[in-house]
């Protein structure tokens, strides 16, 4: 701790009979060249002249604290930044919506002009890839939909392994070295292929000269008196995956920063500085977390930990069946409080034949039922809507005056963040926005017709409606 001496010894002469403790913190470069932080508790006894008579200091080495008070940190700014994504992506999804169904509405009209079919198809092929960087930035903030099941890690890197060589330029060498008997996770399978992809493709730009890629699958186990080496570690046994190449690294001053959404060291124009940072969402909805190691010109690895699960057992998703018609006659209840959001469903609405009675707000809705009850066949309801009655109450109240209603809800949120507790599934009473016309037109085509085959069975009972008191 050389260097650290001459500082302490000007901070015990400044000492005196009335301030005879001083504690200070203290940044000290080490003999092997590391920088360590010490914390200096001084203190001096005087006699009855005022005379100096004893001096101590005593220094602790608190590196390791100071390191995790920055993690500390870093991650709560992360999430603050998260929420911020998250609500850009709910209104710019509100507005994808609105530009991609009108778009298809137009390309759908009586035989409109060639011209006009290919400036729509245009615009929904903008949105959807608009759709997509909203995609990226709710999964950064926590809040895009998982599809949870079991898989094994090792046969899905396995089977990346050729889309990768497309990512990846020729003088870079991919490498894997998986760890047999591997234990399962639960994810969502597209998301980790997603972590893959971007992390090779950051590493691809951090190569222009050629290196290698190294990929590796192990397992670790932490204690619960394990030294924590990351505030979001927690104990319990897990799939480490790391990703790790030989590039140009990331500089100190900006490994903090890498995962913030938008952030990057890459020139303009070549890239979105979202690649980390959906890496970063994703991890963190699979409870897990992340490590980087990185030195100027001496490479980079990425390590991810994921919860390991024991059990083999893998989830078969029944493939959803598809009604032959998409349309109907039947009466719909709309409750939407954006206005050009809530006039585009109507219009996709009766374009498919149907009778929609709209409304602004879940409130007015509500009201709307009570007069209509009857002769209303099913409810559409945005979930997160204001006037203190959401799209879920509001279903809730109705259910329980009519339970053989139906019920579709959408959301520019995923279904796991607005519905944590509801059975939503996307595509058979959810929809995440933004969506095509006639994706909505086919779920609420399949509700009413599964509600028909399963009222016109002889043993068919009610839904009970669910308790208004767990409203979101």
């Amino acid at each position: 701790t050389d260097g650290s001496m001459p500082e302490v010894a000007e901070r015990i002469a400044q000492l005196s009979p009335d301030d005879p403790i001083a504690n200070f913190e203290q940044k000290v470069l080490s003999a092997d060249g590391t920088t360590r932080w010490y914390q200096w508790t001084n203190r001096a006894i005087f006699d009855n002249l005022g005379r100096l008579f004893e001096h101590q200091a005593v220094g602790r080495d608190i590196t390791e604290t100071k390191d995790l008070e920055a993690q500390v940190r870093q991650s709560q700014r992360l999430d603050s930044i998260g929420q911020l994504a998250a609500g850009i992506a709910h209104d710019y999804n509100n507005i994808l919506t609105v530009i991609q169904g009108h778009a298809s509405l137009i390309s759908m009209g009586n035989r409109p002009p060639e011209s006009v079919v290919k400036s729509a198809q245009q615009i929904c092929l903008a949105t959807e890839h608009a759709s997509n960087l909203s995609r990226q930035l709710l999964v950064f903030s926590n809040r895009q939909a998982v599809h949870i099941k079991s898989i094994d890690l090792n046969v899905a890197l396995n089977q990346l392994t050729k889309l990768l060589g497309r990512i990846l330029t020729e003088n870079i060498r991919l490498d894997l070295d998986l760890r047999k008997n591997l234990p399962d996770i639960e994810a969502d399978r597209g998301m980790m292929e997603q972590i893959i992809f971007n992390l090779a493709a950051n590493a691809r730009d951090a190569m222009p000269d050629g290196g290698s890629l190294t990929i590796t699958t192990t397992t670790e186990v932490i204690g619960p008196r394990s030294k924590r080496r990351h505030p979001e570690a927690t104990a319990g046994r897990f799939v480490r995956v790391t990703v790790k190449d030989t590039g140009c690294g990331i500089a100190p001053e900006h490994q903090a920063k890498v995962f913030e959404p938008f952030f990057t060291t890459k020139g303009v124009g070549k890239g979105s500085g979202l690649g980390l940072a959906t890496v970063y969402g994703i991890v963190k909805q699979h409870k897990g977390w992340i490590e980087i190691r990185s030195e100027p010109d001496a490479g980079t690895a990425f390590d991810i930990f994921l919860p390991a699960v024991d059990a083999k057992a893998r989830r078969k998703e029944e493939a959803p069946q598809s009604p032959k018609s998409i349309r109907g006659t039947e009466t719909v209840l709309l409750a939407e409080d954006e206005p050009v959001l809530r006039e585009l469903i109507r219009s996709i609405l009766e374009e498919f034949g149907y009778t929609v009675l709209e409304n602004r707000s879940g409130v007015v809705a509500l009201e709307t039922w009570r007069e209509n009850r009857d002769r209303i066949d099913i409810l559409v309801t945005d979930l997160v809507m204001p006037d203190g009655l959401n799209g879920r109450e509001l279903a809730q109240r109705i259910l329980v005056d009519k339970p053989e209603t139906e019920v579709v809800y959408i959301s520019g949120y995923g279904a796991d963040v607005v519905g944590k507790d509801l059975k939503l599934k996307q595509g058979e009473n959810f929809l995440q926005k933004p969506f095509e016309p006639d994706a909505l037109a086919r779920i609420i085509r399949k509700r009413l017709d599964d509600a028909k085959r399963e009222n016109a069975r002889p043993d068919a009972e009610h839904r009970d409606p669910l308790p208004v008191e767990s409203a979101v």
